[in-house]
């Protein structure tokens, strides 16, 4: 993969540690290593680790993934739609969608079940460690995911994407009493400049303006509100951001809220991961306007199955 884009910094940084906050999936000493082999480029020219980088530096990246070998695991899917072009996959949460470093990172992804489910024969044009996915959410969320199953169909789900042509809506319960019944969060948002796994909207690095549309479908032990998502723009971790910003973050969501309130969620509840589910898809299929529902996952499903009728 390539990447180009420009900095934009308040005072000089290290161009290895700018590049490990930015891609936090990526470790610095392989940051380091795309570096020292020349496939990081600054305003034209080859750098070494210790650069400064200034604001507005024109940023060059060839990506090198090194191959490895990734194999079929006959692992239970939960299948919402399928024909010989498409698979619409609602994701379990806590399974990885694609490989990560490391062996381990290797195993028990949705990548390891697709390539035992369609027998290996998947379109790669994102990296052979992510054949027939055209997008991905956190490893914590539960979802409605497409996987192409051939080239076609691969470059027609990453053209809709591209051009927004599909809606994604969302179910996410978060802590405290929302009482504005329909709401619109707008704001940038960006790399944390020293915690690499977050995103934030406050002084982020590379700022992208992001939208997000609310609505509130029902409440929780009068403690908990339970809300419906729609996203006007796609922006890493958004809608776990800007519900934070606002002070009603998404149940557990162990890098943007409270573990004292997590503890109480997992003792009453039963819920260990954070509260949000990609529940419906509409897109244009076959020349048709087409729903896709995925059901709630049962810990979800239990916290609110008696409090709204989706």
């Amino acid at each position: 993969m390539n990447y180009n884009f420009s900095t934009y910094i308040e005072k000089p940084q290290r161009v290895d540690m700018y590049l490990s906050a930015l891609f936090w999936e990526l470790s610095r000493s392989y940051i380091q290593k795309l570096i020292d082999t020349g496939c990081v480029k600054i305003n034209g020219g080859i750098v070494k680790k210790n650069l400064k980088l200034q604001s507005r530096d024109e940023v060059s990246i060839m990506e090198i993934i090194v191959s490895s070998e990734i194999l079929a695991e006959d692992i239970p899917l939960d299948i919402v739609y399928e024909d010989e072009n498409i698979c619409i996959i609602n994701k379990d949460p806590g399974i990885n969608t694609h490989p990560v470093p490391g062996i381990e990172g290797k195993s028990w992804t949705l990548v390891n079940a697709l390539l035992s489910h369609c027998k290996e024969k998947l379109p790669v044009i994102s990296g052979e460690e992510r054949p027939g996915i055209v997008h991905r959410l956190d490893k914590h969320t539960s979802w409605a995911i497409m996987i192409a199953k051939n080239d076609q169909m691969m470059h027609y789900l990453s053209d809709i994407i591209k051009n927004r042509s599909i809606k994604k809506y969302y179910i996410a319960i978060i802590s405290w009493v929302l009482t504005q019944e329909k709401f619109t969060i707008k704001s940038e948002i960006g790399r944390h400049r020293t915690d690499k796994i977050k995103m934030t909207t406050k002084n982020p690095m590379n700022p992208k303006h992001a939208i997000t549309h609310g609505q509130v479908l029902g409440y929780i032990d009068e403690r908990y509100s339970i809300l419906k998502i729609d996203l006007e723009t796609g922006r890493t971790h958004q809608i776990r951001v800007h519900l934070a910003s606002i002070g009603y973050p998404i149940l557990w969501d162990t890098v943007y809220w409270n573990p004292k309130v997590n503890k109480h969620v997992a003792t009453i509840y039963q819920l260990h991961r954070q509260a949000l589910h990609a529940y419906e898809l509409e897109l244009e299929l076959y020349g048709q306007k087409e729903k896709f529902i995925a059901s709630l996952k049962q810990d979800m499903s239990s916290m609110i199955s008696e409090e709204i009728d989706l």
